[in-house]
């Protein structure tokens, strides 16, 4: 780590510009944009900076900057950077997948209509994204029956042109054959711009259009024509019908929205023409290193405009701080007004909503298929080990969390995961008494002891013994390669003490702190830092969240049946084998206070009288209480 004040630059200019932070290794590691270089540049040197914005500039050696005239440009050259460079404290955009685009290229002497996956090429016009490759090549194929413009490789093209001789489409009615002059460059050209205007347009409109033509054609007695012009229109609503309008047909725009968690982020992207989604994407982002500042919103923008057309209304769930200057660049693109819209109700905010759901999905199949995979848990068990100097793989890791509320109805969660992956049968909460007064790290240490004694007394177990016995399968008797305890360096500080008071040496042990995802091992005055995008971190952040997760649910079940004790405590009439039946029966205050007469009548002890009179005090009780119907928490006690 570097000292920020060993480059903290002097005399800097109080125009609008970009400036880049670049690393020992002169790599660039964070592109930023500023109104004002000097105001923005002072603020990474001072002393109230917030943790990932610290971690960049104590990781940077160095930072320049570029003035430009507006602010305009410096946005615009800020993403011309990001896009150049992939700095690590940038937003960092994963696409699993490639999608497939309908392309016209006509700036082509013979204009062709192809699918590309690949990079946007200049001067050729793009239809997309599609999500369904298959649904695409049927539209494809229905296309160039109604617009049969050339289709082939700039080779074969030629080929047919020396020999004078069509290929198979042209044979087909697929193709005009330019190639061979049935129709002239001019002709072709229309045909193609038509297409365009086709793919651009409402396909009511066009429908429209053929089927007048249709019927004048039909009063000539251009039978032919006529019957030309309605496998045309039969085409059309062919290529449509997948795409069906369930939106106001006034609505032409770009939606985008964003679901967030934690270590990731998830963005959606729907292209919305006349009513119709005509393509959908997504990204997902990692936050790791993603500075507390960031927009993600302008970052996406950036990506999916910079080398592309926007439309005239883009749609999204959250207006960027910059808003302002992203419209007038992507005017300047567009050559037309954009703009940029958060909806608040009707349509269109259900719109933004259901792209938001999208984004959600996207996020979980990723962190599905991240999770599921052998090879990949194989990897990052591997990296673990090199990481943290294991001397095995942590085949077996567990991992504990302690949860409470002020101190209060504190609990602790053990998950397993063998082989990079969840061991339910193996998962342990573990409640700690109130009257301990115990701390995050007094508790961590407590729970530590308590499992790894437990191991003491079951490794030598015999369990054939054990079993002929008619005794149960030792339920710690295994020891894990690695514990992981969730929380900095007190928390693993008194979990290594627990271990060491225990006499266990041949236990590896690390923490993970939330805040910055840096790994701390015992004793140590600096964390281990691994990389951004390394799968070990991410196995390693699943195994803590999991173990919030469990610990989180059995601290609000502990805390619920406390206040379900609470409430019937307050009950008169219901000596201690009532309340404990009941509370054995409801286990919450929100169980309780649902339950009818006839339902609580049912408990052995409890006839329909003394129901009645649970029912009518329990509704004096939680009004006087003010009880949260939805959680069961007493807000008044």
């Amino acid at each position: 780590m570097s000292d920020p004040k060993s480059y903290r630059p002097t005399n800097l200019p109080n125009d609008p510009g970009v400036y880049r932070f670049f690393d020992k290794n002169d790599k660039i590691i964070y592109v930023g944009k500023a109104k004002n270089i000097k105001n923005r540049l002072n603020s990474y040197f001072g002393s109230n900076l917030q943790i990932k914005t610290r971690r960049m500039v104590n990781t940077a050696v160095r930072v320049d900057w570029t003035v430009v005239n507006t602010e305009v440009e410096a946005l615009q050259l800020e993403f011309t950077w990001i896009k150049q460079y992939s700095p690590d404290f940038n937003v960092q955009f994963k696409d699993d997948k490639s999608y497939p685009y309908l392309a016209i290229d006509l700036n082509s002497e013979y204009p062709r209509l192809f699918i590309s996956r690949a990079k946007k090429i200049p001067g050729v016009k793009y239809f997309g994204p599609y999500s369904h490759a298959w649904a695409l090549r049927s539209t494809f194929e229905t296309l160039i029956k109604i617009y049969p413009v050339r289709t082939c490789s700039e080779s074969n093209f030629q080929t047919a042109k020396r020999n004078k001789r069509q290929c198979l489409l042209g044979d087909i009615g697929k193709c005009v054959a330019p190639c061979v002059e049935w129709v002239d460059q001019s002709e072709h050209k229309k045909l193609a711009t038509d297409l365009a205007s086709f793919l651009e347009k409402s396909p009511e409109e066009i429908s429209l259009r053929i089927e007048e033509e249709m019927n004048v054609a039909s009063n000539m007695q251009e039978y032919e024509r006529a019957a030309k012009l309605r496998d045309q229109l039969e085409a059309i609503n062919k290529a449509f019908e997948s795409t069906d309008r369930f939106l106001n047909q006034n609505i032409d725009a770009d939606v985008l929205a964003i679901h967030e968690e934690i270590t990731h982020a998830a963005l959606s992207q729907f292209i919305i023409s006349s009513g119709r989604i005509t393509g959908s994407r997504s990204w997902i982002i990692d936050r790791a290193n993603l500075l507390e500042d960031e927009s993600i919103i302008s970052a996406l923008i950036g990506k999916v405009y910079g080398d592309s057309i926007p439309p005239s209304e883009i749609l999204v769930d959250s207006l960027p701080v910059d808003h302002e200057v992203l419209e007038t660049w992507l005017s300047e693109k567009r050559g037309k007004s954009v703009e940029l819209i958060q909806p608040s109700r009707g349509e269109k905010f259900d719109l933004v909503q259901m792209v938001k759901r999208n984004a959600n999905q996207s996020l979980i199949q990723y962190l599905s298929k991240r999770a599921n995979d052998a090879a990949v848990s194989g990897s990052a068990l591997a990296e673990i080990a090199e990481q943290l100097e294991l001397v095995e793989l942590p085949l077996r890791i567990e991992c504990f969390d302690v949860s409470n509320i002020q101190g209060t109805s504190m609990v602790a969660s053990m998950v397993v995961f063998e082989d990079g992956q969840p061991k339910k049968s193996d998962y342990r909460r573990f409640s700690i008494s109130d009257d301990l007064d115990f701390d995050d790290t007094k508790a961590m240490y407590h729970v530590i002891t308590r499992r790894f004694k437990r191991y003491l007394e079951e490794k030598d177990v015999d369990l054939v013994d054990s079993k002929i016995a008619g005794g149960t399968r030792p339920k710690f008797a295994y020891p894990p390669q690695l514990v992981v305890v969730d929380g900095g360096k007190p928390q693993v500080n008194a979990a290594a003490k627990a271990l060491q008071d225990l006499g266990i040496t041949d236990v590896a042990l690390c923490g993970l702190a939330k805040r910055l995802e840096e790994v701390w091992l015992p004793n140590n005055s600096e964390p281990v830092i691994f990389p951004r995008h390394s799968e070990a971190l991410y196995l390693l952040q699943k195994i803590r969240d999991e173990a919030h997760r469990f610990a989180i649910n059995f601290h609000r079940s502990k805390r619920s049946k406390l206040m379900l004790e609470s409430l019937l405590d307050d009950l008169s009439g219901l000596g201690e084998a009532r309340k404990k039946a009941l509370l054995t029966h409801f286990g919450s205050v929100t169980a309780l206070r649902s339950a009818t007469e006839s339902d609580i009548s049912e408990i052995p002890g409890i006839g329909e009288k003394m129901a009645k009179s649970i029912v009518e005090q329990l509704k004096v009780v939680i009004n006087a209480n003010k009880i949260d119907t939805e959680t069961g928490e007493i807000l008044g006690a």
